[in-house]
């Protein structure tokens, strides 16, 4: 159904960004053959499979690559896909015969999705990390939180999934494309602290234009604007203003009973007054009361809702913008097409499952099968 329909991925087993980028093109239509370790390493912090949302819409089979048999399995895999992804350390695919060079050899239409930290090479390349560690040579970790507090990581979300994650989905998106025209495919190479700089790109030239000051917690967008911030209210709750427009800011005084001459909005000097008497407003009533105060605005409010909250939200259930996957509540595809709309092809699969029938959707016939079978390719189909 989706836009990338008929295109068929082999994702290989990884943790974050790469089960990001195969759920972002599964969930576009694309054909994502995950190919899992025979046992389970540990990469999804011992939960049931199942509640990995990020491997929703995959098929799966079994493979040990540091096997003769498992390498040569993975090629012949490799021959019929469209895309690949992988996130191993630079140079690992490479000593397991897995490697560009070896692939686009054996299928030159080949788009081949590298996704790690620090990128294929320079100085870092071969170190471990995390999306804290990636932001943080970005800047991008120097310029969050609360003035005179210590920098605040965003959960992973910048790093993994923003900057890493689709990032490589754009990136093989973009590769499909060109070799659809071009009959050649490429290597991608996805670096989360590459992606990660990328997504700050207006800051840099708000620091170009002197705009934008590097002490944290000063500026209009890091809570140093009384109008760009989050109160909390009666109840021990919160809810955001970002009132940046002049009409949207007349709006916010209107609904907060405040005089507009008391409060002009760009007078820098009187911010740290101005927020203490938005904080003292919006501790005079709860979260629920200020959303119904709030009611038609063009204040820019919005109630800071919890993830289990979220779904319930009118606007989102408006949307469809949650979806249940084997009574998991989850993000639905995002975003939408009018035409080739994106689903949710099936729940996360367990290992192997649903392998033998991707290898017949594939072209793979019976004895192909059987010798991948021969060669170490698992399957556990449920009975």
């Amino acid at each position: 159904m989706g836009p990338l329909a008929g295109l068929k991925i082999l994702e290989f087993e990884a943790i974050g960004p790469g089960p990001f980028c195969g759920m972002m093109l599964a969930d576009m239509g694309a054909d994502v053959l995950l190919v899992d370790r025979p046992e389970n390493p540990g990469l999804g912090v011992g939960r049931d499979r199942w509640f990995d949302v990020m491997m929703r819409g995959r098929r799966s089979a079994t493979l040990d690559l540091k096997s003769k048999g498992g390498v040569e399995a993975a090629l012949e895999l490799a021959g019929k896909a469209d895309a690949i992804i992988e996130g191993f350390r630079p140079g690992v695919m490479e000593r397991l015969g897995l490697g560009p060079e070896t692939l686009l050899k054996k299928n030159p239409k080949l788009v081949y999705g590298r996704m790690t930290g620090w990128g294929q090479e320079g100085p870092l390349a071969a170190r471990a990390g995390h999306d804290i560690n990636y932001i943080a040579l970005t800047g991008i970790l120097n310029a969050i939180g609360r003035k005179g507090e210590a920098p605040l990581p965003p959960l992973n979300l910048i790093g993994d999934f923003g900057g890493g994650g689709m990032l490589l989905g754009f990136g093989v998106a973009c590769g499909l494309l060109e070799a659809a025209r071009s009959g050649k495919g490429q290597v991608i190479d996805a670096a989360m602290v590459e992606g990660a700089s990328l997504l700050a790109v207006m800051f840099a030239g708000f620091l170009g234009g002197g705009s934008w000051s590097e002490q944290r917690g000063s500026n209009v967008l890091d809570t140093g604007a009384p109008w760009y911030n989050v109160y909390e209210t009666k109840d021990g709750k919160y809810v955001s203003i970002g009132a940046i427009e002049e009409r949207f800011y007349k709006d916010l005084l209107t609904r907060l009973q405040l005089a507009e001459k008391e409060f002009p909005q760009h007078d820098r000097a009187k911010w740290p007054l101005h927020k203490a008497a938005f904080a003292t407003a919006f501790k005079a009533k709860a979260r629920d009361e200020w959303v119904k105060v709030f009611e038609g605005s063009d204040a820019c409010f919005a109630p800071v809702l919890s993830w289990s909250e979220a779904p319930r939200h009118p606007h989102n259930r408006a949307r469809s913008a949650y979806v249940s996957v084997k009574r998991v509540e989850q993000p639905a595809p995002a975003p939408r097409f009018s035409r080739t709309p994106g689903e949710v092809q099936r729940p996360p699969p367990e290992r192997g499952e649903g392998g033998t029938q991707a290898l017949s959707d594939w072209g793979f016939d019976a004895q192909q099968v059987k010798r991948l079978t021969s060669l170490g390719l698992g399957f556990g189909e449920k009975k």
